[in-house]
């Protein structure tokens, strides 16, 4: 009589060979080989250039020497660099509540479903943002002039004087219209794909408890796209700090309104191209850089600390 036997118990497996272990190691480097090759050459290469750079000074008498962080105290005591800064901080608080509130009002309209021809309302507010900056600037520069564009026609067509947004007071306020024009729609765009993955169900219980259309709004969409929110906040924080082609292309137009180091950025390429300070220009590249860091992340950190 044959008896059965219990199956053995399945031992550990052993572990695969060294070669085929260094074989799937490399396999997983060839995956992403080509990304690390692309990304340290146009991103990590540059920065550790730039704080090369940022440690020599070009000298009259004795030539590039090394300085060490002579550059960055200098940066630190310039009043062009933070009067600079203090320019695009003001714009950065104006202009993106503004445009971010614009751009929140026509996602949630889109998303109501309460508006006619929704497809080309949202095509038609997304559509500045396919415009270049450089365009999109040099046809609202033209629009701003008092003696060749639309501003100017309107003071001879009804006898008026309106203000000249091209003007050292209002030349700011003009950039941030320009870039509001442009951005709104990509802020709208995310929102508005932010709230198309809700959960019909939220709804559907808000309406059997009575809800109007404010408190789903308070209670369930804005909550939903929080993310979406601190996202586009992010963007457009380094977008304000990294400010240029707009007062780049109207310093023509408005020399009188629009210095060299009215932003940052500006002044970086001005340091660089007109004044030949390659060294501190990288030094007040990197100042700015580490600025614009601290501060998204500081708005990241809190945008994450009140969704939990």
């Amino acid at each position: 009589m044959t008896t059965l036997q219990p199956p053995a118990a399945a031992g550990p497996r052993p572990a695969p060979p060294p070669a085929r272990r260094d074989r799937r190691s490399w396999t997983g480097w060839g995956f992403i080989g080509p990304f690390v090759a692309v990304f340290a050459l146009v991103f990590l290469a540059p920065i550790a250039y730039s704080l090369y750079l940022s440690l020599f000074r070009d000298q009259l008498i004795g030539g590039t020497t090394f300085v060490g962080l002579d550059n960055y105290q200098q940066a630190l005591r310039d009043e062009r660099f933070w009067d600079a800064l203090g320019r695009v901080s003001l714009f950065l608080c104006v202009q993106v509540p503004v445009m971010l509130g614009i751009a929140l009002l026509v996602a949630l309209a889109l998303d109501s479903g309460r508006l006619y021809g929704k497809n080309f309302f949202r095509i038609s507010v997304f559509l500045p943002y396919a415009v270049p900056a450089v365009v999109a600037t040099l046809m609202w520069s033209f629009m701003y002039g008092t003696r060749f564009g639309l501003v100017g026609d309107l003071n001879d067509a009804f006898n008026i004087s309106l203000p000249d947004p091209l003007s050292p007071d209002l030349v700011l306020a003009a950039i941030g219209n320009i870039v509001t024009w442009e951005f709104v729609g990509y802020n709208m765009l995310i929102f508005y794909s932010a709230l198309r993955v809700v959960p019909n169900s939220l709804y559907e219980a808000a309406e059997i408890d009575g809800a109007g259309q404010i408190r789903v709004i308070t209670a369930i969409k804005l909550p939903a796209i929080r993310g979406a929110l601190v996202i586009a906040t992010i963007f457009s924080i380094i977008g304000s700090f990294q400010l240029f082609n707009e007062p780049s292309v109207m310093q023509k137009l408005a020399p009188n309104a629009i210095t060299t180091d009215y932003t940052p950025n500006f002044y970086t390429y001005s340091l660089s191209f007109s004044g030949q300070q390659h060294n501190y220009s990288a030094t007040v590249a990197i100042v700015m850089g580490l600025i614009t860091m601290v501060i998204a992340y500081v708005v990241q950190l809190r945008g994450i600390r009140k969704g939990v």
